[in-house]
């Protein structure tokens, strides 16, 4: 009688195998972790900066409002009992400065959300204005103090990110100023009233006294007599003509040196567009084609169609409008150029554009690119100097590779002169 044949353990794999093994599948691991993580390390560097420093900014600015909303509240109820002088009594002087932070805040975190230059420097200054007030009032680490140092540290830590000017954070930082001194003027001619002649008892008084003050108008009907007047009067012209001399330069300066800039470049690019190359079109072959121009440093202009997105850079010398016609083609110095570039996706199109060249400045070299090889015969009759077709070129190129036919300058040329 035999022996029953027993099964034999099934080997298990070596420690150095199971090392190997757990070291591949933790690379594995790691290289599927590191994709993401790279796109939202990319997505923080771009968007995420300003976003917190928004964040920040407007919490911060609506913790200020929030305390300050029962004293003014208070004091309009005492202002609508007692008149004027109820506003002057020190609550509501101790509050209004921290409203005007908390509301210059709050305006401030869109103009950060633009990583406007402007926005950074006076969320800066916002921001330790209210730590500081925060930490003299309460003498602890409150709410605003410790978020006004997260947005300062923030701020300095990511300085270079915010190197944008914005129009819109110019405006804004404008109307803080304008309303922060119209503020101080009402408050201050209400508190040196009596030395004033006549006599500033009311709000509509001290807003007038304020506008004519601060424009520098001074008609005579309102005289300080007082030193405590005259001193504010003064104060309040100088701060006055600081302020607006501010913000015409932000506002004001922006825009109209703008559209001087806007109008002296378009004549200088217009006298200088000669010898160059015109591209027409937004293809991915037509921006390949202005890359390839640009590192031999040679002059490129392109013609693009109005309200599309662009895939040029800025500082690409381009026009904008239809190719077809005679206007935009001059403009774009067609006539100087040495030869022009029909790129456009649609084959109708780089026909049209090569008979319009044709009929402006016959001399001037035209390539047309064919996107559809079946349409080669009809974009021929248009007889543009070279016709480009990507898939009749390229397969012939790797059917001469493939066979070790030669390829040579009067192949290409073939190919491209068809």
């Amino acid at each position: 009688m035999s022996e029953a044949s027993t099964p034999e353990p099934s080997a298990s794999p070596p420690p150095a195998s199971r090392r190997h093994g757990a070291a591949r599948d933790w690379r594995k691991l790691q290289a599927q972790l590191a994709t993401p993580l790279r796109g939202l390390r990319a997505r923080w560097q771009e968007y995420g900066p300003q976003a917190l420093a928004a964040l920040l900014a407007a919490v911060i600015g609506a913790l200020q409002l929030r305390a300050q909303i029962a004293p003014l509240l208070g004091a309009w109820q005492r202002f609508e009992q007692y008149g004027a002088p109820a506003l002057l009594q020190i609550a509501t002087l101790l509050a209004l400065p921290r409203m005007l932070l908390g509301l210059g805040l709050i305006l401030m975190a869109f103009a950060l959300l633009a990583r406007a230059r402007v926005a950074w420097v006076i969320s800066l200054l916002l921001a330790l204005f209210s730590a500081g007030l925060a930490l003299g009032r309460t003498h602890s680490a409150s709410p605003v103090f410790v978020g006004g140092a997260a947005l300062i540290l923030l701020l300095l830590f990511y300085a270079r990110h915010f190197r944008r000017s914005s129009l819109a954070a110019s405006s804004i930082f404008a109307l803080l100023s304008v309303g922060g001194l119209l503020a101080y003027g009402v408050l201050g001619s209400l508190w040196f009233g009596a030395g004033f002649d006549p006599p500033i008892r009311d709000l509509s008084g001290a807003f007038y006294f304020s506008i004519v003050t601060m424009s520098t108008v001074g008609y005579g009907d309102i005289v300080p007599h007082s030193v405590e007047a005259r001193m504010f009067t003064v104060s309040l012209i100088v701060l006055g003509i600081t302020v607006f001399a501010t913000t015409l330069s932000v506002v004001i300066g922006p825009l109209v040196g703008g559209s001087i800039k806007r109008v002296l470049e378009g004549r200088m690019q217009k006298s200088q567009r000669q010898n160059h190359y015109v591209i027409i079109g937004m293809s991915s072959l037509a921006l390949t084609l202005w890359q390839q121009l640009r590192l031999r440093n040679v002059p490129v202009t392109v013609i693009v169609a109005p309200g599309r997105p662009l895939p040029y850079p800025e500082d690409a010398d381009r026009v904008e409008g239809d190719p077809t016609r005679d206007s935009v083609l001059r403009e774009a110095g067609v006539a100087q150029a040495k030869a022009v570039f029909a790129l456009r996706e649609d084959d109708a199109e780089n026909a049209f554009v090569v008979l319009a060249v044709k009929e402006l400045a016959p001399g001037v070299r035209t390539i047309a690119a064919v996107n559809d090889a079946q349409h080669l015969n009809k974009i021929r009759r248009v007889q543009p100097d070279v016709l480009f077709a990507p898939q009749v070129l390229g397969s012939d190129l790797l059917v001469r590779r493939l066979f070790n036919e030669p390829v040579d300058e009067g192949t290409v040329d073939k190919l491209l002169f068809q």
